[in-house]
């Protein structure tokens, strides 16, 4: 018998199957702007769209993560386009898996959303190159991005080739298709002056060339100040409620709004509190802004090598509301929910006000915007002369609370925060208050693999992993220097330019004699003779006769390294390592990798050798790289050797074993904080690059406090732990049994350590005053539209939700009165209704979701004159496992 959840994920696929090839999903229409919006089929409309990369997900990821922004309140899903994933050989095109973007767009569509398609070509998005095709550096006298015929040729026939696929699978809104706007060049403005007249000519150019293919929706530019009269400039910021177009005929478009930060190996990870995030969006729409953008919505994984940087880790989760692993994040997704249906519910005064809101002084740091339309045929309780009125009412101090009086009534302003009031009336969203639920995310082992008691309070268990017998493991030693087709040349070739780009891997390898008289010299002087390298980047690895001598990490750093060499011939192999290209900046085509200035052995009795003009031999990547040992049937090819339990650690080393997947269909983590750094490979799939780096251990703040002017670090966390630990494997690799997890491991790790998890919500907190605001459903609701009801008399709700293919198993905390502490601590207060625990537990154990009136009349009133709060904790389990009992 089918569990629900699995009923769910037929629907869904068959959902999938029906619309993925569907020509057309909207009766087709016209997209224009004005000065106030965007205009869609002829009305202005206050626009949230959701920042998703398709190739930072699978596509069978894709109709979920839709979904889930489709719930959060995103009316459009916003997406660069990746040439060098789709072109990674000049004129040859991949339009497959990850990066089938006609399929992810037919996705949008048939979810009744719209999509913003960001061309570019030029991405950034901590993309490996930024997104452009490393074959394109090559091309003879090109110049990135300025007014460079080589480089304008290419870029035309890329953009050319996109805005032609997507006309040809009628995906364009005039074509009843989902795109209304697409996006040219990419934050030029911060560039552009270093490239002088050449970058003005630019941008006119690719300006031009964009509204000459025909593609019949308004084109945006991010960040550039001198967009032409007809493309449209956007913000890209933290904040961007200040931001005006530079022209008064177009809207106030906000295309990147930073919800998170990316993160760096050996770096602290970025935290972006949703109270200051809610009230920058509020802000935007307060003072006239008509589209904004999440960037990200979801964040996903960088797979392979396509993390930027460099030095990118491989998770770009970017602490969004919808996690790398495609679970919702509590609270952000449900506040800014609450978020999105409040300004929708002021959507019929923004748009009405043609000019600028009526602007009220409230206090030194508070200010009201008011926007009033004219009504038809609506029985409005506040305004019989058919008046609407929605307004924004904004405490900007950092440190203080602010009582005001608008319009007669008084209102208590959060500090840093906004109130929505869509009748200027009654108070929809404060963005301070948040009654969202917390979700605190568990990692759990399923079914076959072995089980974990687990402490109380503790979230994530200790190692006791399936691959802790050695029996399991198998192990290859990597060649050190040549090992395959290679070359040699006077002198030292740059990085790239012989790598192309096909592996992070490159060696360089030359001999060096050494004579009697240096080797007394060093034993009479008691010196030592050293290596230097005037510049390098990303890591350089340093081996004197097959044994590794030192490594330095670093971008352009000096090196100096001592070597022991022996009397005679010595052979020096430097392998040298990118970690994702530059994805950020002017003239990167020009910034290339490995080595730069000078390559010398100091110490030597007759002086110094310049090695920069000796003869090198170059070797292109990993010899088990070439012998596709992560392959599921090349590894099979190759002379694996048991795992010893004494095996020393070692540089260079390749590592396989087999393991069953967790059960049910929760997201699948692999830890790696026992290995070093490297890459790996499940089913023949690259899931990253892994490092264990770990982040400083200071510079995260035992509390976040959201008041006040955000910035990447403000409220880091993760101090002194590796920067990442969890790297996905995405369900769609994973068989039941018998998946092939392949290593390469360039510094030595103890595999044994390594463990295996499924990843879900586990536990589920919320906590609602009852002088909360309604829940913003209930506006919708006839009686009031109808003015039947006031909006004052539906009490607030406290609303839980377990993640899909899960229910609500117990209720672990309940307690209406004056609970304390947090989640994961509250504890009952002086006041507390005795019914509390069944009437939360009748409610919602058993049921993936359920909401709760917070009012005397569901609980009583256990203290007269006293304001209650409902606190509830509650686990989720997995419905598989409660079918299975």
């Amino acid at each position: 018998m089918l569990s629900s959840w699995s009923v769910l994920r037929f629907l869904v696929l068959l959902w999938t199957l029906h619309f993925a090839y569907s020509s057309e999903f909207f009766k087709p229409f016209n997209v224009s702007y004005d000065h106030r919006a965007i205009v869609i089929d002829g009305k202005r409309r206050m626009l949230i769209s959701a920042g998703i990369h398709y190739p930072r997900a699978t596509p069978e990821m894709w109709p979920d993560i839709i979904l889930k922004s489709k719930e959060g309140g995103a009316d459009v899903v916003q997406s660069y386009v990746f040439w060098n994933g789709h072109e990674p050989i000049r004129g040859q095109y991949n339009f497959e898996g990850r990066y089938d973007l006609v399929k992810f767009v037919k996705l949008i569509g048939s979810s009744g959303l719209y999509l913003h398609l960001r061309i570019g070509p030029y991405a950034c998005a901590e993309w490996n190159f930024g997104g452009f095709p490393v074959w394109l550096r090559d091309l003879p006298g090109i110049e990135f991005r300025t007014n460079n015929a080589v480089f304008k040729d290419e870029m035309q026939r890329f953009v050319k080739k996109i805005v032609d696929l997507m006309k040809e699978e009628m995906l364009l809104s005039w074509q009843g298709g989902p795109i209304i706007m697409m996006q040219i060049e990419n934050e030029y403005g911060n560039i552009e002056g270093s490239y002088a007249e050449g970058g003005k000519e630019y941008v006119k150019w690719a300006a031009s060339m964009a509204l000459g293919l025909g593609a019949g929706v308004p084109w945006v530019m991010c960040r550039q100040w001198d967009a032409p009269e007809n493309i449209i400039d956007s913000c890209n910021a933290f904040y961007c409620d200040g931001f005006r177009p530079n022209s008064y005929k177009k809207p106030a478009l906000w295309t990147e709004d930073w919800n998170g930060w990316y993160t760096s190996w050996g770096e602290k990870l970025p935290h972006r509190p949703v109270e200051d995030n809610a009230f920058a969006i509020a802000r935007f729409f307060q003072r006239g802004g008509s589209f904004h953008n999440y960037y990200m919505f979801f964040g996903g994984t960088n797979f392979g090598r396509t993390s930027g940087g460099p030095f990118d880790i491989t998770s770009y989760d970017y602490d969004a509301p919808i996690d790398e692993y495609g679970l919702i994040t509590q609270p952000k997704w449900g506040h800014l929910k609450d978020l999105h249906a409040a300004i929708k519910l002021c959507e019929p005064a923004l748009v009405a006000v043609d000019d600028s809101p009526q602007y009220i002084w409230l206090g030194p740091h508070q200010e009201a915007h008011v926007y009033r339309f004219h009504v038809e045929g609506l029985n409005l309780r506040q305004s019989g002369n058919k008046i609407g009125c929605s307004a924004f009412l904004a405490n900007i101090d950092w440190h203080w609370a602010a009582t005001v009086t608008f319009l007669g009534r008084q209102y208590t302003l959060p500090p840093w925060s906004v109130s929505i009031l869509p009748d200027c009336k009654n108070v929809a969203f404060n963005t301070a208050k948040v009654g969202a639920q917390i979700s605190i995310k568990t990692l759990d082992f399923g079914s076959p693999l072995p089980s974990i008691i687990m402490e109380p309070k503790e979230l994530l268990p200790r190692y006791e992993v399936p691959f802790a017998n050695s029996k399991n493991w198998k192990i290859l030693k990597e060649t050190v220097g040549v090992w395959g087709d290679n070359f040699t040349v006077q002198g030292v070739l740059e990085h790239l330019n012989v790598t192309k780009d096909k592996s992070d891997y490159l060696w360089y390898i030359t001999r060096i004699h050494i004579s009697d008289d240096d080797v007394s010299y060093w034993e009479e002087n008691g010196v030592n003779p050293r290596l230097s390298i005037d510049r390098m980047r990303d890591v350089v690895r340093i081996f004197i006769n097959g044994q590794l001598a030192g490594t330095a990490v670093g971008s352009w750093v000096r090196v100096v390294q001592p070597v022991h060499l022996l009397r005679g011939d010595n052979e020096l192999a430097l392998l040298s390592e990118t970690v994702g290209l530059q994805n950020y900046g002017a003239f990167i085509e020009k910034d290339g990798a490995g080595f730069g200035g000078k390559i010398r052995l100091t110490g030597l009795k007759n002086g110094d050798i310049d090695l920069t003009k000796s003869f090198w031999t170059h070797q292109v990547g990993l010899k088990g790289e070439f012998m596709r040992l992560y392959g599921l049937d090349e590894n099979e090819q190759a002379d694996w050797m048991d795992l010893a339990l004494d095996e020393t650690p070692s540089a260079l080393t390749w590592y396989k074993t087999y393991f069953d997947a967790p059960k049910a269909v929760d997201p699948v983590s692999l830890n790696l904080d026992s290995m070093g750094k490297g890459q790996a490979w499940v089913n023949g799939h690259s899931i990253g690059r892994f490092w264990s780096l770990v982040a400083p251990k200071n510079g995260c703040p035992t509390t976040c406090d959201y008041r006040g002017t955000f910035y990447d670090m403000k409220c880091a966390t993760n101090c002194g732990k590796p920067t990442q630990s969890w790297y996905h494997i995405p369900r769609s690799w994973l068989k039941a049994s018998n998946n092939l997890l392949v290593l390469f491991d360039e510094t030595g790790g103890n595999p044994l350590q390594i463990s295996i998890k499924s990843r879900a919500t586990g536990i589920i907190c919320a906590q609602v005053s009852e002088t909360h605001y309604a829940p913003l459903s209930a506006w919708s609701r006839p009686a009031i539209i109808q003015g039947k009801i006031s909006i004052e008399d539906v009490p607030p709700e406290i609303h839980l939700q377990c993640d899909s293919g899960h229910v609500i198993s117990s209720i672990t905390f309940a307690s209406y009165g004056t609970p304390g502490g947090g989640c994961q601590s509250f504890s009952i207060g002086n006041c507390h209704a005795p019914s509390s625990m069944s009437v939360v537990a009748d409610a919602c154990q058993g049921r993936n979701s359920c909401s709760v009136n917070v009012s005397n009349a569901i609980f009583g009133d256990p203290c007269r004159a006293v304001i209650k709060t409902l606190a509830v904790e509650a686990r989720c389990t997995s419905s598989l496992d409660i079918s299975d009992a």
